[in-house]
């Protein structure tokens, strides 16, 4: 994957950070379909205490939120952030995503998770980025191969809290960003697509 390649990729989408109208992209993306690897569909009350938080998160050093738009129509394709976590005895970010129906299969969300990542990068804060897609949702899990993330192997997680949940370990090494490169030029895998 060349440079080139990359920057197209990270041009089709924009990181908007949460903002007050995230609340109805929460509701648009909490659809039977949408949640089938993450417990189902939340509650009113419980969209509402996760759009409080990601109001939070920004600023506080301990991760970001973002709506994700589609840079051509600005429309509004999903959600990304990145979060820290206590991993394997040791702190790492911890990045997820939603995109809408509409906006599925045109590679966005594999330029949005670059893009997160090299905000992640910016920070200084973790080497290292992880993503844990359900071991059952192959598109999630295709992201992370095609965005360059290295897959550690199976783990057992809960969530909701107390539903159990086997993902996948996906980890980026955010080093390469630190010293001016990109992860594309560092990984085996092929890159945005």
């Amino acid at each position: 994957m060349d440079e080139g390649a990359a920057d197209e990729g990270a041009a089709r989408v924009r990181l908007v950070p949460w903002h007050e109208g995230g609340l109805d992209l929460l509701r648009r993306a909490n659809a039977p379909e949408m949640m089938l690897h993450l417990g189902g569909p939340e509650s009113e009350e419980r969209l509402q205490d996760r759009h409080l938080r990601y109001l939070r998160l920004g600023g506080t050093g301990g991760g970001r939120m973002f709506v994700v738009e589609e840079a051509a129509s600005g429309g509004s394709a999903g959600t990304i952030g990145y979060w820290e976590r206590e991993w394997r005895g040791g702190a790492v970010w911890e990045t997820g995503w939603s995109t809408l129906p509409e906006f599925q299969g045109r590679g966005l969300a594999t330029a949005a998770a670059l893009a997160v990542a090299a905000v992640a990068a910016e920070e200084g804060t973790h080497r290292f980025i992880h993503a844990f897609p359900s071991v059952e949702n192959p598109a999630s899990n295709a992201i992370c191969r095609k965005a360059g993330f290295t897959l550690l192997g199976v783990c057992d997680m809960e969530y909701p809290r107390g539903t159990p949940l086997r993902c996948h370990d996906w980890r980026l090494d955010l080093g390469p960003w630190g010293t001016g490169g990109t992860p594309l030029e560092s990984h085996d895998g092929p890159g945005v697509g």
